[in-house]
């Protein structure tokens, strides 16, 4: 005879009911880790994104700036821009615009323009310079410069010497690379009078306007 019926029929339930909790915090955990680590994987992509953009100018917009600030072929200048962005990457500085000179085998070019660090500083820089070679013309117009591996925003006021046998012309834009150690400057002008064959000299950036190019 069975003694103890009620306890007996009530062993499946308590069974299924451990079960039962038993799933719902497995479910618990398991959420909660997906949760967690959908987290950590948006924090990551955030973290990158926000590193990337910390590093330099997103070449897009890079490209949209100079087309509008230069009012040249928009196909040529975009062309420059990804030459730029292919041999360098992005820059962390840009400088936007005026400059003139002129040139019968020795030249002189004379600048003005905003320098904008991709770190938010901002002021107002000169350039001249002086160059040699097989040169004649003049020029006025807009230059986007892009600058590159700017430690400091301070250290653009130096003198970048012209890379011999890097001017590019694309559709009426012009662009060559000047270095100083490993700081490299990319003026993009457009327009006739680009004067690509002053490669051999240099632009000295300064914060007060100078007559002087040496």
């Amino acid at each position: 005879m069975n003694r103890f019926p009620i306890f007996r029929l009530m062993m499946p339930f308590a069974q299924q009911a451990r079960l039962a909790v038993l799933l719902a915090l497995t479910l618990a955990v398991t959420g909660c880790a997906t949760t967690a680590g959908n987290d950590r994987t948006q924090d990551s992509q955030d973290t990158a994104e926000a590193a990337s953009d910390a590093e330099g100018y997103d070449q897009h917009r890079t490209t949209r700036e100079a087309v509008d600030f230069l009012g040249g072929s928009a196909e040529g200048i975009a062309k420059l821009v990804d030459k730029a962005f292919a041999d360098y990457g992005r820059p962390n500085a840009i400088i936007k615009g005026e400059e003139g000179g002129g040139a019968l085998v020795f030249g002189l070019r004379y600048g003005m323009g905003e320098f904008v660090a991709k770190t938010g500083e901002q002021q107002t820089v000169f350039w001249q310079g002086p160059s040699v070679g097989w040169d004649f013309g003049g020029d006025a117009g807009r230059v986007f410069i892009l600058v590159y591996n700017l430690p400091n925003p301070d250290l653009i006021f130096q003198r970048f010497a012209g890379v011999s046998g890097s001017a590019f012309l694309v559709g009426g834009a012009g662009m060559h690379y000047l270095r100083s150690q490993s700081i490299v400057v990319a003026p993009i002008r457009v327009g006739v009078g680009l004067r690509l064959g002053a490669s051999v000299g240099y632009m000295q950036f300064t914060q007060e306007k100078s007559y002087n190019p040496f």
